[in-house]
């Protein structure tokens, strides 16, 4: 995940797959915690959470901007 020039580029292991597909996911803003520890996640060193609600089926539908806003903005 691309966090602007401050941040820098972060991995990921969120668990998102059943509602979304790789390409779809590019370019698309995500509301995601970077103050956290890393942690190892299987074989993936994941850097920051993302947020995200599960529905009825218990698949999370990820936390976005309704606007657009710069990379690495800070939620408030």
């Amino acid at each position: 995940m691309d966090f602007g020039k401050n941040l820098g580029v972060k991995k990921s292991s969120a668990q998102i797959t059943a509602l979304y597909r790789p390409e779809e996911l590019v370019g698309k803003l995500v509301v995601a915690v970077v103050n956290f520890p890393r942690k190892q996640v299987g074989p993936l060193m994941s850097e920051c959470l993302v947020t995200g609600f599960h529905n009825e089926q218990g698949e999370v539908a990820l936390c976005v901007p309704d606007q657009a806003v710069p990379l690495g903005t800070r939620l408030l």
